[in-house]
């Protein structure tokens, strides 16, 4: 007897529908499953087994094989439990196959028979929508976040014996539906206040720069001077998310199993801050399975390395394509996965491997040799890539005596931002793929960042005396658009180049 059930497999963050094909034959008793499966799928039949034991099914002795298609695509996980064993059931006929077209089901089965939560809710929900499905059959956990989607009938249950009651029509489980805009609304709440960070004036106005046009920062400073905090403290500036953006990071965090029933929609702008001990594979994703890695966990966010220098050269490297295309393309073999990669890249380091080159207080201890080193981990055409790089000082003590109350809020700052962003909304409008201005194509430059003569003047010098490549040119004319709109001038003067070419701290350096 052959039975058919619809599941779901993902392949990068998207998901896509499985058929499982149960065939029950004559033979010695054994359960064989085709099409491609990993090592977590082969051990399921023991895990089925023995979950239709413990709710109180038994198999009769016979040959069983299960067909996973398309055979051609390799899948992966646990989830495929209840499928199979619903596939099983439907070829024994204690589930009505009528029922079956109607639903995908997906979902781990513990040996008691009951169901344990899955990674990738959210895309095996949309991929059910997209296919014409009435609903989606899934773990009780996971019913929030796959009940976003709207006009899908979301069914939660917890274990086996109420799925095949459900299928036969025996109960009734009323669908799960969630108010996605009250769960956005209710979630869009930061811990932090740009208010708690005291002087470094200059410092938090490159940052409102950097954040207004989408730009990528690097903070060069001794230990203990802010850096850090105020990177945590930049999603907080930056543009509320809209709920297509939020449920698009929520595809990212689902399929690497990072959401919960608590926060079944990331409401926030992600901050992602890696060890430096990190692998290129946990930062630009990778694996026999590709799955997405720091930078797409950073989608929409910010991505933050601490001590670049001590980052791998070669895992520093894999950064310079995404952070000009906005997405990274891992291929294998017989496939290759794109995920979504356009986040404001921040990094951090010390002026010296000591730490206090230049320190007015402590003395520097480094060999100018060491100093060189230091910094040639570093690559040049990686710096080119960062739009902004600014001195971070040390922080004075009548700085650390200020009143938060005369320090402006991210709230303040964040209108600023948002007044910056309309403004490149409406200049992109009619652009594909292009949201602010550090998106601003080459051939697009002499239309949205012209300038005067006087300007041109200013611009040219600084890239003989500070030995500027074309990029760095580039780069600080589109810096120079965004601190022109933070002042909602259609005009960018001679003043916002020179406050622009401030922000280029390393290439100063090497001239001085």
């Amino acid at each position: 007897m052959l039975s058919k059930v619809y599941s779901s497999s993902i392949f990068g963050i998207d998901a896509y529908v499985v058929t499982v094909e149960v065939d029950l034959s004559p033979g010695l008793p054994s359960i064989n499953i085709v099409g491609l499966p990993d090592t977590s799928i082969k051990e399921s039949r023991d895990r089925v087994r023995v979950a239709l034991k413990s709710s109180k099914f038994e198999l009769s002795p016979q040959r069983i094989t299960i067909n996973l298609a398309p055979a051609d695509l390799k899948k992966e996980g646990s989830l495929f439990d209840l499928p199979i064993a619903i596939g099983i059931l439907a070829a024994l006929e204690k589930v009505e196959k009528e029922s079956l077209n109607n639903y995908l089901l997906v979902g781990e089965l513990s040996l008691d028979g009951k169901l344990r939560p899955i990674k990738g809710a959210l895309s095996i929900a949309i991929s059910a929508k997209e296919n014409n499905f009435k609903g989606i059959v899934l773990p009780f956990e996971n019913s929030c976040e796959a009940s976003i989607i709207p006009d899908l009938a979301v069914i939660p249950a917890k274990e086996l014996a109420e799925v095949v009651k459900f299928l036969n029509k025996e109960i009734d489980i009323s669908p799960c539906q969630a108010d996605s805009e009250k769960i956005f609304v209710n979630h869009t709440h930061y811990d932090l206040d740009f208010a708690e960070i005291k002087g470094q004036k200059q410092a938090k106005r490159a940052i409102e720069v950097a954040a207004a046009g989408g730009h990528n920062v690097l903070m060069v400073g001794p230990p203990g001077s802010g850096k850090t905090m105020m990177a945590k403290h930049i999603p907080t500036i930056l543009p509320e998310l809209s709920l297509e953006e939020a449920i698009e990071i929520t595809k990212i965090y689902s399929v690497t199993g990072l959401t919960s029933s608590y926060t079944p929609l990331i409401s926030t702008r992600p901050f992602r801050s890696p060890h430096h001990t990190i692998s290129d594979a946990g930062l630009v994703g990778g694996g026999p399975f590709p799955h997405p890695g720091e930078i797409s966990l950073s989608h929409h966010g910010v991505l933050f390395l601490d001590e670049l220098p001590e980052f791998a050269r070669h895992t520093l490297e894999s950064l310079r394509q995404p952070l000009e295309d906005g997405v990274i393309t891992v291929s294998r073999a017989n496939s290759s996965s794109t995920f979504p990669a356009r986040f404001m890249f921040i990094a951090a380091m010390n002026p010296c491997p000591c730490g206090f080159l230049a320190d007015p207080i402590k003395e520097c201890t480094c060999h100018p040799s060491a100093i060189q080193k230091y910094f040639g981990k570093v690559s040049g055409p990686l710096l080119d890539r960062i739009d902004i790089q600014i001195e971070v000082s040390r922080i004075k003590s009548q700085d650390i005596e200020e009143n938060t109350e005369f320090i402006e809020s991210s709230i303040s700052i964040r209108a600023r931002v948002n007044k910056a962003r309309q403004i490149q909304k409406e200049r992109f409008k009619r652009r594909k793929n292009v949201f602010f201005n550090s998106q601003i194509s080459q051939k697009d430059m002499s239309k949205f960042c012209a300038i005067d003569q006087d300007s041109k003047t200013i611009l040219n010098k600084a890239m003989e005396k500070l030995g500027l490549s074309a990029r760095a040119y580039y780069k600080i004319l589109k810096v120079s658009r965004t601190i022109a709109d933070l002042e909602e001038s259609q005009e960018i003067k001679s003043y916002h180049i020179l406050e622009a070419i401030q922000y280029r701290n390393l290439d100063r350096q090497r001239w001085l």
